[in-house]
């Protein structure tokens, strides 16, 4: 199956910001976060075709995930 993955803000550094993936069926988002090496903690809102998602959610053909890491400023 084809999933569409962006990476927001620090996410980006050393990896694509927007590609699509082909994946094995059954894969879940916390096999992306963990294909794209990224560190649980660095993940702090996750959207799945624009709406809030888990780490547990079974992808499926055609979807769009957006990762973003914490967002600090003042």
């Amino acid at each position: 199956m084809m999933v569409r993955v962006k990476l927001f803000a620090t996410l980006r550094e050393g990896r694509d910001k927007d590609r699509v993936y082909e994946l094995m069926d059954g894969a879940r988002v916390i096999d992306v976060v963990n294909m794209l090496n990224i560190r649980l903690d660095d993940v702090k809102i996750l959207l799945l075709n624009g709406q809030d998602a888990d780490f547990d959610v079974q992808l499926k053909d055609g979807d769009v995930l957006s990762i973003f890491p914490p967002v600090g400023g003042g």
